[in-house]
């Protein structure tokens, strides 16, 4: 079964641009050594009148939006080989020095597939 990155961030909407722009850069780069999907997902619905909703849980302040982003491998190991490959590549040195968004909200997990269809 496959293996998924996941991570659930705000991001505020003034940076979108500049978040898209990295998430492109990102996408080609784990792709490149081979991840077997890269997705940036925006908030559409956030209504969630049952649970802990997405903006409570990332403490979303006005004029932010979130990201639902995943990464899927092969497997954890697969997973490790290509992260591993991705900071070791000179084109990271490309990545802007300040991340477009809070890094200390953001939210990330590494998850074994438990059902796939």
């Amino acid at each position: 079964m496959a293996y998924v990155d996941g991570f659930l961030l705000p991001v505020p909407k003034k940076n979108l641009a500049t978040y898209r722009k990295m998430a492109k850069f990102g996408a080609r780069l784990w792709k490149k050594h081979g991840a077997l999907q890269f997705r940036e997902c925006v908030a559409d619905d956030l209504h969630a009148p049952f649970s802990l909703s997405f903006p409570k849980l990332v403490k979303l302040k006005p004029g932010e939006t979130i990201f639902f982003s995943y990464i899927v491998f092969k497997s954890r190991a697969h997973r490790n080989r290509v992260n591993k490959a991705v900071m070791n590549d000179p084109a990271m040195q490309k990545m802007p020095p300040t991340m477009p968004f809070d890094v200390k909200r953001m939210a990330y997990g590494g998850f074994r597939v438990l059902v796939e269809s």
